[in-house]
């Protein structure tokens, strides 16, 4: 049946605003932009490759690095596409020949890696067993399997696998909630709500996007971001995952993709609940708009880091509710430290821009949450 606009337009005339949903929104008590630091030079150095560029993710870590204090010495791929849009945004680094090449040079302290995902840890294993620091982009793994041999080499070899979480490491109005949080601007945090849409753009995709068996379900690889956010903003050392269900509704020319997924997640610092998906309309003008709520027994934060269908322009909009008041932040000059805390961490051989405890906790959930979830 055909949308009549006019006579929906007739019966919504004829009702009262409040009726609909449509009464006006009380403005917020303060409207503040958060200040940014001025531009610091990192306090250390270190000399870092790149394995792997099959996710155009490896340009925000390789930027996130060097913003840190890491040098780009070497890149190895064998997507010659990737590769050649690689050396054109990071002019005069060196084309290894291979990935021994990398492993085995004494001068490089920390490989990064946006392989495919089933590829990213046990590459993440062999660069640890060589002595060297990882920073995968996430998914970092796609099986329980791949977990166990990575936290074996973590304690064996005393390197680091870390995992770039960019939705809260590298988004401004993720940080600034961090901050919010720790100060204890909520109370104690209840409960974290993540709504994580994503926009398929078919034709750029290529065919391992398609198969779980490589990229590992839609919980695994987008649902990393908010596993992450659940574990950091509630501080939970120990979780697990309450419930979980995954479909294709509208991709069935790939039957094997996943769509739709969501999970319910539990832990000793507060709940989660996340929902991902490959739905983003057109219309929105960017590939999502993912917010986070976070419930804490003092009031609330939500991010809405990036759109405000309201119509603020770009992203990294928060809006915090206390017992006091309602403000609106505006986020887009926050400072990102991760790069030059993570640096740091390579240095001094320490845990400050991500716990690794945390991490693979995170990853373990997804991964939990991707082999039981019930299939639609």
């Amino acid at each position: 049946m055909a949308y009549d606009v006019s006579r929906r337009s007739l019966l919504v005339a004829g009702l009262p605003g409040a009726a609909m949903g449509f009464q006006a929104s009380p403005q917020a008590a303060q409207q503040i932009t958060v200040a940014g630091g001025p531009p610091a030079k990192p306090q250390y150095s270190i000399k870092f490759a790149v394995i792997g560029l099959d996710h155009n993710h490896i340009d925000g870590i390789t930027d996130a690095l060097r913003r840190g204090g890491g040098e780009l010495v070497a890149v190895h791929s064998t997507n010659q596409p990737a590769l050649a849009g690689f050396q054109k945004r990071y002019p005069g680094v060196k084309v290894a020949a291979s990935e021994d090449q990398i492993l085995s040079d004494p001068a490089i302290q920390l490989v990064a890696s946006a392989a495919i995902p089933d590829l990213r840890a046990p590459l993440g294993v062999r660069v640890m067993r060589h002595g060297k620091d990882y920073l995968s982009d996430k998914p970092a793994m796609t099986t329980l399997a791949q977990l166990a041999e990575v936290r074996r080499a973590v304690k064996e070899t005393g390197r680091m696998f870390a995992i770039m979480y960019s939705e809260r490491l590298e988004v401004r109005a993720a940080v600034q909630a961090g901050k919010l949080v720790h100060a204890g601007a909520i109370g104690k945090v209840v409960q974290t709500v993540n709504l994580a849409p994503h926009q398929v753009n078919e034709p750029t995709r290529p065919d391992w996007f398609w198969d779980p068996a490589r990229y590992g379900g839609i919980l695994c690889d987008i649902g990393s971001h908010q596993a992450d956010q659940f574990v950091y903003y509630t501080g939970s050392t120990v979780a697990d995952v309450t419930a979980s269900q995954v479909a294709n509704v509208n991709y069935k020319h790939h039957p094997k993709f996943q769509d739709f997924g969501d999970m319910m997640l539990h832990g000793n610092g507060g709940f989660g609940y996340v929902r991902v998906d490959w739905f983003t309309p057109k219309g929105l003008g960017t590939w999502g708009d993912g917010r986070l709520f976070i419930l804490g027994t003092e009031g609330y934060i939500e991010l809405r880091k990036y759109a405000d269908i309201a119509g603020r322009p770009g992203g990294n909009h928060l809006f915090l509710v206390d017992q006091k008041q309602a403000t609106y932040m505006d986020c887009s000059k926050v400072d990102l430290p991760f790069g030059a805390e993570f640096v740091g961490d390579i240095v001094n051989r320490t845990h400050v821009a991500q716990d690794q405890d945390q991490a693979l906790l995170a990853t373990e959930l997804v991964l939990k949450a991707q082999k039981n979830a019930r299939v639609y």
